[in-house]
């Protein structure tokens, strides 16, 4: 035991990373129902009283345990923190079960639904979030006076779904139902910046709307900027059983796999490797400014460049330590999205599975185990390793590239799967078929269907030839997801306990330990 101490304690990069791991553990270990005033002057107390041990402990072995244990009970502490007291009036979830009157402001994007329009309305005791007709119709900025009885989020029985922990990681504790409006003053409150670039996507939308009909116009809308208030429940159940429904949500699982992709899209139209991957991170960087910015799409667009990067540096190369910083500084900015946000979740499994498993796939193949032992810090097995690398020689290579896309994808798929089980208890059959056969296209939809839009404030005739163009390939996606996922076999419903899931997830990292370790030593 105290050699493995050593061995941490002698390097500063594992010391480091054994601190962001006490301090994750910290939050994961309390992100279940806890007595939080208990815990939280329990906790405090223990913080202190390892503080001081720590500062008249001299053993360095000693001190490594007891900083460990302080990064653990700041991670207990970070969360219990967040957490509100309902008993306290200035919350509002301490009004639940009552009809309050309120004032606050659309403090984010209102989320349009076919039948529906659901707000999150910032007051001061917090927030709640206020589900009413499709009219009257509000924007973010808006000031409301409204009466209304809250209610306190309530799960779904033999669901392991958790609706009130999904509201719990925005801060929303309280639902507004029976609403009735006192008073409206439009466009009073808000960020001035998020008001220009939610305008902006509402302009798009409308000329999406004018290019192309449904349900084309709501898949567009879905690939650009991952608006899903146009989908009907037939179209997302189709999509959900043909295990697509990622190409549609703004998630660092989505935008990682696109932004591969687009590597590919940008080096077979003729850039050279490095160029390329600035050219995909400026598009990621657009993307995210162009949704709203949200913490969670911050999250999804820095989940897709850190994969880029590990492209760049070699996928073993040192980008695990960074996705365990990165993990850690996201946690502890929000402590909540650890347990409670299955999309940050998500994009983090699939990022370790780019990373970690994608070598293993890449074994399989010689091609690809040749291109896989390269050095860290070059670009990769298809790219050059200066600027000089000539253009024929990446046309030459435009079916590796395709390779290492797919591996990518089934990389993604593997590593997120056993959660998926866990989480959603649906198997979807084709799910690896029908991405291979749609995913090559969504960066050309993506591109095309952003030009058509351009051209149409510029020349709409010409625009509405793109579209007509572009129209033939949301026609392939929306016909092959609901062929598949109108069959019966497509999917099963497959429900995973939480031991099988870390059964399932032991394997694989048995298997990716293996693998290091057995190639750890060949001559690069």
């Amino acid at each position: 035991m105290k050699e493995r101490i050593d061995n941490i304690t002698n390097s500063k990069s594992r010391t480091f990373l054994a601190f962001c791991f006490s301090f994750i553990l910290g939050v994961g270990i309390f992100s279940w129902s806890i007595e939080i005033r208990l815990a939280l002057y329990l906790y405090s107390s223990i913080f202190v009283i390892i503080l001081l041990l720590f500062w008249y402990w001299q053993n360095k072995n000693y001190r490594f345990v007891l900083l460990c244990l302080m990064f653990f009970c700041s991670g207990a502490l970070r969360f219990l923190w967040n957490m509100p007291d309902c008993n306290n009036s200035k919350n509002i979830c301490n009004y639940n079960g009552e009809r309050k009157e309120l004032i606050g402001w659309i403090g984010a994007e209102p989320a349009r639904e076919i039948s529906q329009n659901k707000y999150i309305l910032r007051t001061k005791p917090g927030k709640i979030l206020l589900i009413m007709p499709l009219e009257p119709s509000f924007d973010y900025g808006d000031e409301l006076n409204i009466s209304c009885n809250l209610s306190a989020p309530k799960d779904q029985i033999d669901s392991t779904f958790s609706y009130r922990q999904y509201l719990a990681k925005d801060n929303i504790y309280s639902i507004c139902s029976g609403p009735k409006i006192l008073g409206v003053e439009k466009d009073k409150q808000g960020n001035i910046f998020i008001k220009k670039i939610l305008k902006l996507k509402n302009i798009v939308q409308e000329r999406v709307n004018l290019l192309w009909p449904e349900p084309e116009s709501t898949l567009v809308g879905g690939i650009l900027y991952g608006s899903r208030s146009g989908f009907s429940e037939d179209l997302k159940s189709d999509f959900n059983r043909a295990g697509i429904t990622h190409i549609v949500a703004v998630s660092g699982y989505n935008v990682t796999i696109i932004a591969q992709w687009l590597l590919v899209i940008f080096i077979f139209l003729g850039l050279w490797r490095r160029q390329a991957f600035w050219g995909v991170v400026l598009m990621i960087f657009l993307f995210v400014i162009f949704t709203g910015a949200s913490a969670s799409v911050v999250r999804a667009g820095f989940m897709g460049v850190l994969v880029l990067i590990a492209g760049q540096m070699g996928r073993m190369s040192r980008i695990g330590n960074v996705l365990a910083v990165t993990a850690g500084v996201m946690i502890l900015l929000n402590p909540f999205i650890l347990i409670w946000d299955a999309g940050f979740q998500l994009s983090f499994l699939a990022t370790l599975g780019l990373v970690y498993i994608s070598p293993l796939l890449e074994h399989f193949h010689p091609d690809f185990y040749l291109s896989s032992r390269r050095k860290p810090g070059s670009c990769s097995g298809i790219q050059a390793k200066d600027p000089g690398f000539r253009r024929d020689d990446n046309a030459k290579r435009d079916d590796s590239a395709l390779r290492e896309v797919f591996i990518s994808t089934m990389s993604a798929i593997i590593a997120t799967l056993p959660f998926m089980l866990f989480v959603f208890g649906r198997l979807s059959i084709v799910a690896p078929l029908v991405n291979v056969l749609v995913l090559w296209i969504i960066p050309w939809l993506m591109l095309f269907g952003f030009m058509a839009v351009i051209i149409s404030f510029i020349f709409y005739p010409v625009a509405q030839v793109v579209a007509w163009v572009t129209g033939f390939g949301l026609k392939y996606v929306i016909i092959l997801a609901g062929w598949f996922g109108s069959q019966s076999w497509s999917a099963i419903d497959l429900g995973l306990p939480w031991w099988g899931m870390v059964g399932m997830y032991a394997i694989i990292i048995r298997y990716i330990i293996k693998y290091e370790a057995k190639n750890k030593n060949t001559t690069i």
